[in-house]
């Protein structure tokens, strides 16, 4: 029981905080979004980044995505029996055009095919969201350290 609560003073104490808190907010003068609109639009709603034309410094947002579907393996008839669904999402704040953080951030995901094409392709949007959610989650980390 000591132990327990030597290890909970410690912690209480030397000012611990988990990285994935959404607490702050991240609001830019200017939000630039290149690339796939759907992922951009997801990242900005899933995230806590806000425009704010009022804000007094100068800073931009910008973020190019882009998605791939490649086919990484063939059957024997030549069709597709692998694919791999790739996302990256270049992120970068600028103030006066002065580059202030910049990072890219990637994420994969191998699946085999599926004979019918309407699930096939509900099946690689829901993996599409999957790997977005796995970026937002990297970017806010990203931003909350300073």
């Amino acid at each position: 029981m000591k132990k327990i609560l030597i290890i909970f003073f410690l912690l209480a104490s030397c000012g611990y905080q988990p990285l994935y808190i959404q607490k702050e907010q991240f609001s830019f003068k200017k939000i630039n979004l290149i690339g796939d609109k759907r992922i951009n639009r997801k990242i900005i709603s899933s995230s806590t980044i806000n425009k704010n034309t009022k804000n007094d410094s100068n800073n931009e947002l910008i973020l190019e995505t882009n998605k791939n579907i490649i086919t990484t393996s063939r059957n024997s008839k030549g069709q597709p029996a692998t694919f791999k669904s790739l996302i990256e999402v270049k992120f970068t704040i600028k103030e006066d055009d002065k580059i202030l953080k910049q990072k890219i951030f990637s994420e994969s995901f191998d699946y085999n095919n599926i004979e019918n094409k309407y699930d096939l392709s509900v099946y690689q949007t829901d993996v599409e969201d999957n790997l977005i959610n796995k970026i937002v989650e990297d970017l806010i980390i990203y931003m909350n350290i300073k």
